[in-house]
């Protein structure tokens, strides 16, 4: 309980004191966008690393030979934990947005640092405002900027790690349409940090794998019409693996 509390203390202070460093790269960001999202995400991944050593985790890191270093790709992983996202941030190269559900455009400050990072906000109610964020994913990974994505939409509450929700088949469409690289990604443990007993927050010692590139169009058809559901099972070999 005692390190949920700290960190929460650490979340409102970068909050709140961190206000001023946030006007400043809104007002780098109007000069020159690339610096600000560069700026702006080695804060951020500095934040990220803060809180994960706080919470006592161990973070292995495999396949990071299979990322590319000359393009960007869509990070296509499993989602149990809210320190995925943490995990993920911190353990890739470059500029990298995250696809978010629409609701964490209410929380003020936070948003404006998700906007500065690349982060997209993805309604999946409104197939018109889902389509249009789709596009503008697609139009980062154009301009070098690596995307990730959650096909699950939502956290897996299973008690097995390979107890995934059905991957949603348009979330693949970014790397579908842009060309660019699919890499899987798999996390194991990520849940046993806090939300398999909230509101404590316990060391774990947790994997992330990151799979060989998979281009959508050198799939075989059957493939390529369920590139989702082929994804999924990619990366279930993973876990396996890694378990």
């Amino acid at each position: 309980m005692i390190r949920f509390l700290i960190l929460c203390m650490i979340l409102a202070g970068f909050l709140i004191f961190g206000y001023p460093l946030l006007i400043m790269q809104n007002s780098l960001g109007k000069k020159d966008p690339t610096a600000r999202g560069h700026e702006s995400t080695k804060i951020v991944r500095f934040m990220f690393s803060l809180f994960l050593k706080v919470a006592g985790v161990k973070v292995t890191v495999k396949g990071a030979e299979n990322i590319p270093t000359d393009k960007a790709v869509l990070y296509v992983g499993n989602h149990r934990s809210y320190f995925d996202i943490l995990v993920g941030y911190t353990t890739t190269p470059g500029l990298v947005g995250f696809i978010a559900k629409k609701e964490m455009r209410k929380f003020p400050i936070l948003n404006r640092w998700m906007d500065n990072v690349n982060c997209l906000f993805l309604d999946r109610q409104d197939i018109k405002a889902g389509l249009k964020t789709i596009l503008e994913g697609i139009e980062y990974v154009k301009s070098g900027i690596s995307m990730w994505i959650f096909p699950e939409g939502t956290r897996a509450r299973g008690k097995d790690e390979l107890d995934m929700i059905q991957f949603k088949e348009g979330s693949l469409k970014i790397a579908e349409k842009s060309g660019c690289p699919v890499i899987p990604v798999a996390m194991v443990r990520t849940a046993d940090i806090f939300e398999k007993h909230t509101p404590r927050v316990v060391p774990t010692e947790v994997t992330v794998y990151y799979g060989k590139p998979i281009y959508i169009k050198e799939l075989e058809p059957e493939q390529r019409k369920r590139a989702g559901a082929y994804t999924k099972e990619v990366i279930a070999d993973m876990i396996r693996e890694i378990m």
